[in-house]
């Protein structure tokens, strides 16, 4: 019962500071301040008081509508803010409360951050992914779970890699087909969980992406080459790997070399 009400609280913290990164998805790619002003209806600009910004409450509540203009709210503001405070709870069931979920946090934070900043606009701020690179580099010195060598490493793998898979596109179409900031999302990853779950993080990324990418050419009524943000794909290749890697392995050898 304890473990339930602390797993709880962690969940109503990690919604509530997904709320904030509501703010950050909305503001960042746009160059506005994160601090003032206070939250706004996109709409009509009435300030939204406290009573109004109670993560996924407020929004039932309110029946997904600002009080004031009546205008309609995107039902992504409760997702972001569920998913983080899902997110969370799976850091603190897997690494406990310790220095390495808190860390760990940030980090889920920033792709929660990029994954939707990325679908909405299709691009990935350096403001957040290269502060990163050095912040995960100084964080393998305390973390438990990787070395400062293997994040080095990742931070070479991962960013080197997908250049090369960018640079080689361009060589052999003369067309970007890969964008600078899943470059540095993915030296960013690498940073944090190692070269290992670097490898792992494009496996996964790839092959969920390569999936939806047909799933929707399926469903396009004109042409079929058009742009899907891999940021996503990537994010959820290392929450994967960060959450259950060594199971998810382990999964895949017992089954395919059974």
């Amino acid at each position: 019962m304890t473990n339930i009400f602390i797993l709880f609280i962690i969940f109503c913290i990690g919604a509530c500071i997904g709320s904030f990164l509501n703010v950050c998805i909305w503001r960042v790619p746009r160059s506005e301040s994160i601090i003032s002003p206070g939250s706004r209806c996109p709409q009509c600009g009435s300030s939204i008081r406290f009573y109004d910004n109670i993560p996924i409450l407020s929004y039932i509540f309110l029946m997904g509508k600002c009080r004031r203009c009546k205008a309609g709210i995107s039902i992504r503001y409760p997702l972001v803010e569920g998913l983080t405070g899902v997110l969370a709870m799976a850091a603190a069931f897997r690494f406990g409360l310790t220095l390495d979920f808190l860390i760990y946090f940030v980090f889920i934070s920033a792709l929660v951050t990029i994954t939707f900043i990325d679908l909405d606009l299709q691009i990935i701020p350096d403001v957040i992914s290269l502060p990163g690179i050095p912040i995960g580099l100084a964080a393998s010195l305390v973390l438990t779970t990787v070395t400062f060598k293997d994040s080095l490493i990742g931070v070479l793998v991962g960013g080197g890699s997908l250049f090369l898979v960018a640079w080689g596109y361009h060589f052999i179409t003369g067309k970007e087909g890969m964008g600078g900031g899943d470059i540095k999302l993915l030296a960013m990853i690498g940073a944090f969980i190692g070269w290992q779950g670097v490898f792992f993080t494009i496996f996964i990324a790839s092959a969920v992406g390569s999936a939806a990418g047909a799933i929707l050419m399926l469903f396009a009524k004109k042409d079929l080459k058009f742009a899907v943000a891999f940021g996503p794909f990537l994010a959820l290749g290392a929450l994967a790997y960060l959450l259950a890697g060594p199971e998810l392995i382990d999964w895949y050898y017992n089954s395919a070399f059974r």
